[in-house]
């Protein structure tokens, strides 16, 4: 099952526990929701707004990161950001919990969305177009690895003890950073004989390449659907489980986000293999349909315990098949010259589609039920599976080699 990651290059495996590494500490952003309800006090509106607020930031940082990934040493620009993030954290470790904290760690992560790009770039640099999928599944298997256990933990320290989480976020990020600055020594792309879709357009700006390929943008609006629905995950769940189980929520959620890192762990190497035959869109719609599938389940379950963890593996295999889908599928068919900045303008379509659902969300939930709120996050999974479906059919008419076997 884990034999069909040999043969990448060796920096792919030193991006892989770097992402391990950082998220074996990745306490703090699952307990946000329950961080800012819980301990401050704040109501699901406002929450919204504070996250929305933040996020609005991020955008400019993502610009900024897509635009040094494609003009830079991408392993430079991870390794600066890392060292800002890991000063925020250990510096909100010692401060009581106040908006200062939560400051803090919101400019941890305009840094770790200003290197994204980067991460994801390297990613299709040092991977050819035939195991592009295996490589971002090895990125995407490290990033969870660590997961398993961090949230529960988080959970279990939330009440009395959440600094010692920031004081963790910060030294395991530290811990990546180190492996990255002293094993990554090659970030050369791979040379190879490219599709014609990749081939480089330096003289052309991010807008042109977008505009010149409408399907794209079909394809960024189908994510962007998919990421509201997504959102829910650390907005309206949490919430969710506050409501009905208070305090305990936070432990109940917690061990959700961890089940949701094992199946992660398990899951994923199996789906990369068994998915291999498949193309990228109807991987895409498969993810889309579990993940509606999932959350739409919450109309139904409420205070049936069993039913949050059978909800939340479909979630994750929905989750899964989305992402061995969504980065191969955007890096065949834009220019190698362009993956920094267009990464980029993935993440504000993805990170607009989030803010937008939590202050919708929000809002919903000020005036009405959380089955109503279910409903709305319902009717979005609706949309994204129509979506999806009109861009298998665009996609086949303006990338036809790419279905040539």
């Amino acid at each position: 099952m884990f034999g069909q990651y040999k043969g990448l290059r060796r920096e792919l495996y030193v991006l892989f526990w770097g992402k391990a590494a950082t998220n074996m500490g990745a306490m703090i952003w699952p307990m946000l929701t329950l961080i800012l309800s819980n301990k401050l006090g704040m109501s699901a509106e406002e929450i919204a707004r504070i996250t929305i607020a933040m996020g609005i930031i991020q955008f400019p940082a993502n610009l900024l990161g897509g635009k040094l990934a494609d003009h830079c040493n991408k392993k430079n620009l991870i390794v600066v950001c890392d060292l800002v993030t890991v000063t925020c954290y250990l510096t909100a470790a010692f401060l009581p919990v106040s908006m200062t904290q939560i400051m803090l760690f919101f400019t941890a992560g305009v840094f770790q969305t200003m290197e994204n790009p980067s991460y994801d770039a390297l990613v299709a640099d040092l991977s050819t177009a035939e195991n592009r999928e295996k490589a971002y599944s090895l990125i995407y298997l490290g990033l969870n690895l660590g997961l398993i256990l961090a949230p529960s933990i988080g959970g279990i320290l939330f009440q009395h003890h959440l600094g010692l989480a920031y004081a963790i976020d910060g030294l395991t990020t530290l811990s990546s950073t180190i492996l990255i600055l002293l094993f990554i020594k090659d970030i050369a792309p791979v040379k190879e004989e490219k599709n014609i879709y990749e081939e480089a357009k330096d003289t052309q700006s991010t807008w042109k390449i977008l505009s010149g390929q409408k399907v794209i943008l079909l394809f960024l609006i189908c994510w962007a659907v998919y990421q509201f629905s997504y959102a829910q995950f650390n907005f309206l769940i949490p919430l969710n489980m506050e409501s009905l189980y208070g305090g305990q929520g936070a432990v109940y959620f917690g061990l959700m986000t961890s089940l949701n890192g094992l199946v992660v762990i398990v899951g994923t190497p199996l789906l990369t293999k068994w998915a291999a035959g498949l193309g990228d869109t109807t991987k895409l719609l498969a993810g889309q349909i579990l993940v509606s599938i999932s959350l739409s389940m919450y109309i139904f379950i409420q205070g049936i315990v069993p039913l949050y963890y059978v909800s939340m593996i479909l979630f994750t295999i929905g989750e899964v098949m989305t992402t061995l889908g969504s980065y191969p599928y955007l890096t065949r068919r834009i220019p190698a010259s362009h993956r920094g900045r267009i990464s980029s303008v993935s993440n504000i379509f993805l990170g607009a589609a989030m803010y937008y659902s939590q202050w919708k969300i929000g809002a919903v939930l000020e005036t009405h039920t959380i089955m109503t709120a279910w409903q709305c996050v319902a009717a979005a999974g609706v949309l994204g599976l129509i979506l999806y479906l009109v861009l298998i059919k665009a996609d086949r008419k303006v990338y036809p080699l790419l279905y040539k076997k």
